[in-house]
């Protein structure tokens, strides 16, 4: 077997977290996953038995464990220095796109899957964005929040980033990011 093809999975699942990120989830087409993939069709079946949904809740979940590393690395250095290095991140990638990609895990847990199936997208998220909170919610505990208050800052962190990355998309501006980042920085100051 070659080792373009071995890494055939990996590539797919790549793939739809970006299309997730740039279409959403019920335009992500396993066809179109795999062309840009540059993977069999048959192989993705194969590798993903449960389809479209299983694929997604992968990518879902690839995406989200990228972003879990990325922000563990930045909080190292506090929670208001890594949060000002995250939003400069989502900043430079909104920009970098032209407003075309969003976040793969939101697209996947406010999309209502077409078939009448249990959403694996979504409780992919629902795990991902809890994990998000509680690192964020421990980085605002060291920073001297109070418990409570560090899990509602935290809550208040991941719902505004992923309101204002959709509201930069729909308006093609990057001022509601800008916004609401500045609201979020002195919030988390404020502790």
């Amino acid at each position: 077997m070659s080792p373009r093809a071995s890494d055939a999975p990996q590539r797919v699942i790549d793939a739809a977290a970006q299309m997730l990120a740039r279409v959403g989830l019920n335009a992500t087409s396993i066809r179109e996953v795999t062309k840009l993939a540059d993977a069999p069709l048959g192989s993705t079946y194969h590798h993903f038995p449960g389809g479209k949904q299983e694929l997604l809740a992968k990518a879902t979940t690839l995406a989200g464990d990228k972003v879990e590393a990325l922000l563990l690395e930045l909080l190292r250095e506090g929670a208001v220095p890594g949060l000002e290095r995250f939003l400069e991140m989502w900043r430079e990638r909104l920009l970098r796109s032209q407003f075309r990609a969003g976040c793969p895990v939101l697209a996947a847990a406010v999309e209502e899957p077409v078939e009448a199936v249990a959403s694996q997208p979504r409780a992919a998220a629902a795990e991902v964005f809890a994990r998000w909170q509680g690192h964020l919610a421990q980085a605002f505990i060291g920073d001297g929040h109070a418990p409570e208050q560090a899990a509602g800052l935290a809550s208040l962190v991941i719902a505004s980033v992923e309101g204002a990355v959709a509201m930069s998309r729909a308006l093609q501006d990057i001022a509601p990011f800008d916004q609401v980042a500045a609201q979020l920085l002195k919030a988390a100051r404020a502790g």
